[in-house]
């Protein structure tokens, strides 16, 4: 699949985008970008980083970096790929970390803020 590197592991275990705000935010499930291994939020979340992500740095292809979720999302060709070449792990967020996440930094009305 074009616009994949296997060797690059991800950036961290949040949304590199939201931590790196300030103040730091928050987000809904997690995306990895599957060219350079950045993590970002899912477009039901407040910032939509891991699609900011793909126009502003033209790569194309994102897994999801969920638990149990295996899929790749084209942002070029808005198509869902069920499964792809594996990826250096780790392969998803910390099966600790809370959803929404971080628990910290979730407002108590966060479905309010969820793009549908």
């Amino acid at each position: 699949m074009q616009g994949i590197d296997p060797s690059v592991p991800p950036s961290g275990t949040g949304c590199a985008d939201c931590e790196a705000a300030d103040p730091p935010g928050w987000w809904f499930h997690l995306r990895r970008c599957a060219e350079c291994g950045h993590i970002g939020c899912c477009d039901s979340s407040p910032s939509q980083h891991a699609s900011a992500h793909a126009t502003g740095t033209g790569h194309r292809m994102a897994r999801s970096f969920e638990p149990g979720e295996e899929w790749f999302w084209d942002y070029d060709e808005q198509v869902l790929y069920e499964s792809g070449p594996a990826l250096a792990g780790p392969e998803h967020r910390p099966l600790s970390q809370a959803v929404p996440g971080p628990a910290e930094r979730v407002p108590e009305d966060w479905t309010q803020h969820l793009h549908q």
